[in-house]
């Protein structure tokens, strides 16, 4: 969980800046948001001889291949949240004193472009708890993704089926009991969502 942790704030801080960049500047949205969007076509698990070659067989590998599966989508997530913020909002807020550089940013874009960003967030989650998986695979040390090595070295079909139910239950209690409240919280407060209670 610590390395899932570690590389879900690394890619929530790496995608959400990177979205804003794109939503901003329309020559790094023609140019670097095309390749983010061919990035995210790829499989974590592509980035695995990369990662051991540049840092070896351990923790700096798993949370690496982790981040990288979830900043893409995080990124484009931002980016879209950010681009259909009503003009109108940022007028005001610039007409209020706000400016146009980190204020407006984290006072008007963030909570503006939120129903996209919790959406992001919570894909994001998903993308980093398959890349985790697939990062301890190669990782020294307890883990998933290990468990599920052993069993494949072992010959032990139940062993892995146990895993796999794990990661299912897991990522989905997770998902559930987090990060779908938040969103329904969020969607409710932006008027995007009927009340439930």
């Amino acid at each position: 969980m610590l390395r899932l942790l570690i590389s879900f704030a690394l890619s929530l801080a790496i995608g959400t800046t990177l979205g804003f960049l794109f939503a901003r500047y329309r020559l790094l949205d023609d140019t670097l948001g095309f390749l983010v969007v061919s990035l995210q076509t790829i499989p974590s698990i592509a980035w695995l001889p990369f990662a051991i070659i540049w840092f070896g067989l351990n923790e700096t590998s798993v949370i690496f291949i982790t981040t990288l599966g979830a900043t893409w989508t995080m990124a484009l997530a931002s980016r879209t949240g950010i681009k259909n913020i009503p003009p109108i909002y940022l007028r005001a807020a610039q007409t209020m004193g706000t400016g146009n550089g980190f204020n407006l940013f984290l006072q008007v874009m963030i909570p503006a472009a939120f129903p996209h960003l919790i959406n992001g967030v919570r894909t994001a989650w998903a993308f980093a708890w398959r890349a985790l998986v697939a990062g301890e695979l190669i990782a020294k040390g307890a883990g998933l993704g290990q468990l599920l090595q052993d069993g494949r070295n072992l010959g032990d079909t139940s062993l892995m089926l146990c895993i796999v139910i794990i990661i299912a239950v897991l990522g989905t209690v997770s998902d559930h009991f987090c990060f779908k409240k938040l969103e329904d919280k969020v969607l409710e407060r932006y008027g995007l969502a009927g009340s439930k209670s």
